[in-house]
């Protein structure tokens, strides 16, 4: 490539970030990163009825959280500044009004009264090329009719002529050869009454400005894409229009159709990368962080989600991913959303990464739940049942006995097989355990087996009932691994209270 490659992310703040948008973010990341470019993000708040306080702060909350951080924003600063659109304003009107001037866009003047009126008496009504000429614009006005709405300040808005019946093209990074009817497309807003520029007029002009190369979007955009083409060709000439790909979507789990936030409820999974909170109705989504992801994991899972490398590779680090990521094995179709597979990728993580890097996530799990963990023991207890551990929160279930004494004890697993023999065998193994010099997990296990031999008790009968003597049920790493990590108080303590409870 020529050009130093520049992609961005322009999203809205208008509430969480679906994982859709951080998918849009990733491949722009790894798109701009393999070819040494820079990565922009562009917050589009155009849209001031949609603002929703604290969705910026979230945005950029999310990318940090994620490891994608923009070398360009309205928080890192950069030479296209500023980077929010409502701190542009003065910039689109220029170039809405050469629109006008040249023939490729017209002033309305019809109220939203008007223009409902029309809804109510015309099925489906659009502004386009056969409903504009019964309308109030400059196109069925006289010149000096229009001078003097203007002059008076009359509200009104500019809206793009679509030409008739002509093929507008462009080749898709992804589709290849895309084509549509410019007929079947109506005369879209370019700027709104109050003087700021809707989505199609910014997003052509602000790229234009900051010198983008490259624009990866989710495929719902592609219908927007003649609107586009059009206003790159009148303004500043298709040579300088950026390369484009429209992603393809992610979809419920069963394939039909793009996945919602009202699907993540109602199946029981997040959708956002972060817990966001409506600031409006005070409502909690929660997120992948929270729920008990890595991000590293998280990262991984987006990008298998529509993309490979053309191998069977699953795990990538975020530099793997940059040095093999291609847009030319991104695929079409939509790609399925698989919750359980995603838990396998955050499971892989977890086992694969240093435990350091995610210790006291895993301590302040435990803390919120009332466990104080020392910072040495834990760090034995984590890679003790990481394998065990599909979620941050998981750990919780796994590790806590190793803390603090379970508070229930599964005794119904025990007391169908429960005997007089085995009563004695456990009281011989506390006194046996006291007299033990060297307390590790080897010599525990041998002394357990050579005295179940003694007794002629077959050790597995056995196990089950120590394991639920030290953590209250059926889970849990090695029990003797176990027993090493509590120590020998501990351990005989925690028989001797079960004992008690069996006799």
């Amino acid at each position: 490539m020529n050009k130093k490659v520049r992609v961005r992310f322009a999203p809205s703040p208008t509430g969480g970030l679906h994982i859709g948008g951080v998918r849009t973010v990733l491949f722009n990341y790894l798109f701009a990163k393999h070819f040494g470019g820079d990565f922009i993000v562009r917050i589009e708040d155009t849209d001031q009825t949609r603002f929703v306080e604290g969705a910026e702060d979230y945005i950029f909350e999310t990318l940090a959280w994620c490891g994608l951080e923009p070398d360009e924003s309205p928080r890192h600063g950069g030479p296209f500044a500023p980077y929010r659109q409502s701190e542009r304003k003065t910039i689109y009107r220029e170039y809405a009004e050469k629109l006008v001037k040249e023939g490729y866009a017209y002033y309305a003047f019809d109220t939203a009264e008007e223009l409902d009126a029309k809804r109510k008496e015309i099925a489906n009504f659009q502004y386009n090329q056969t409903s504009r000429t019964q309308l109030k614009n400059s196109l069925t006005l006289s010149d000096d009719e229009v001078k003097k709405l203007l002059d008076n300040n009359t509200k009104h808005v500019i809206r793009i002529k679509m030409p008739e019946n002509i093929e507008v093209k462009f080749t898709d990074m992804i589709r290849g050869e895309v084509s549509f009817n410019s007929s079947q497309v109506d005369d879209k807003v370019l700027l709104k009454a109050d003087g700021m520029p809707t989505y199609h007029l910014a997003v052509v002009v602000d790229d234009y400005l900051m010198q983008i190369t490259h624009a990866f979007r989710g495929e719902e955009w592609l219908p927007s894409a003649p609107v586009h083409i059009l206003l790159w060709q009148y303004l500043f000439g298709l040579e300088n229009m950026p390369e484009w790909a429209h992603l393809p979507l992610i979809l419920k789990p069963d394939g039909n159709g793009k996945l919602s936030k009202r699907d993540g409820d109602r199946l029981g999974f997040p959708v956002f990368a972060m817990d966001w909170v409506d600031p409006k109705t005070n409502e909690k989504t929660i997120g992948f962080k929270e729920r008990g992801f890595l991000p590293e994991a998280f990262v991984n899972m987006l990008a298998m989600l529509g993309w490979n490398d053309g191998t069977e590779q699953e795990i990538f680090s975020l530099q793997e991913l940059i040095e093999k990521f291609s847009m030319a094995h991104v695929h079409k179709a939509g790609a399925k959303f698989n919750y359980e597979k995603a838990k396998w990728y955050n499971g892989e993580w977890i086992k694969k990464l240093d435990v350091a890097s995610y210790q006291l996530q895993v301590a302040g799990l435990l803390n919120a739940n009332g466990i104080d963990a020392d910072e040495k023991k834990l760090v034995q207890v984590i890679e003790l049942v990481k394998d065990r551990c599909s979620l941050l929160t998981d750990f919780v279930q796994q590790s806590s006995f190793f803390f603090k004494s379970p508070e229930t004890i599964d005794i119904a697993a025990i007391q169908p097989k429960w005997n007089e023999q085995k009563n004695l065998f456990f009281l011989e193994l506390i006194r046996e355990f006291e007299l033990m010099q060297f307390w590790n997990h080897e010599a525990l296990e041998e002394e357990f087996k050579e005295l179940a031999a003694a007794n002629k008790i077959k050790p597995g009968e056995l196990m089950l009932p120590l394991r639920i003597m030290l953590v209250g049920g059926k889970f849990g790493p090695h029990v003797f691994n176990i027993a090493e990590v509590l120590g020998k108080d501990e351990t005989i303590k925690r028989i001797k209270h079960v004992l008690k409870i069996l006799s």
